[in-house]
């Protein structure tokens, strides 16, 4: 069961012109958003990944207003654990569940997710919160990490899933979220 004290969200390379190319790509962002918002309510540590930023571009302009107040992890590797500053504040954080949102499925969340769980993660994929440039690919790479052990899941399912009971003001504002 995921627990939001034992949780981190993994935000993967949604930048440049790529993220304009991703399949559905406003609801693919709109989700991001929504488990964004949704973890710093739950007060989940939040490491935010970009890909070659001064090649590839900045994050879009929406998420990275999400993320305010934040730096991005700068890497070279498709993987998020192929830079040592993103793998020693993962284990710095002691915390083992990750929810993985990001592009593209089928490259960069896909090998971020292998590497995870290869080091004893326990790694939910937030389906409506990843996406590829077409629907084949980004089903191809979410079956490839449900298949390498990676839990399938939603924003509103994790998001409440955490929260464990509908009252309180952290369940006001996440259901302000997920409408």
């Amino acid at each position: 069961m995921l627990k939001a004290n034992d949780a981190v969200l993994v935000v993967v390379d949604v930048q440049g012109k790529l993220a304009t190319l991703m399949h559905e790509k406003e609801k693919f962002y709109h989700a991001v958003v929504q488990m964004i918002k949704g973890a710093r309510v739950l007060d989940i540590p939040i490491f935010w990944n970009e890909q070659l930023p001064d090649k590839l571009g900045e994050t879009i302009p929406i998420v990275r207003e999400a993320l305010q107040g934040q730096s991005p992890l700068v890497k070279k590797t498709f993987s998020c654990c192929g830079n040592p500053d993103f793998s020693e504040q993962l284990e710095a954080s002691g915390r083992k569940q990750i929810l993985l949102v990001g592009m593209e499925s089928h490259v960069c969340v896909y090998q971020t997710a292998r590497d995870l769980l290869a080091q004893g993660y326990e790694v939910y994929l937030i389906t409506d919160a990843i996406s590829s440039r077409s629907a084949e690919n980004r089903g191809i790479g979410i079956e490839a990490m449900v298949n390498a052990g990676a839990k399938s899941a939603c924003v509103e399912m994790v998001l409440f899933e955490m929260l464990e009971v509908a009252q309180g003001d952290k369940f006001k504002v996440c259901l302000q979220i997920v409408k």
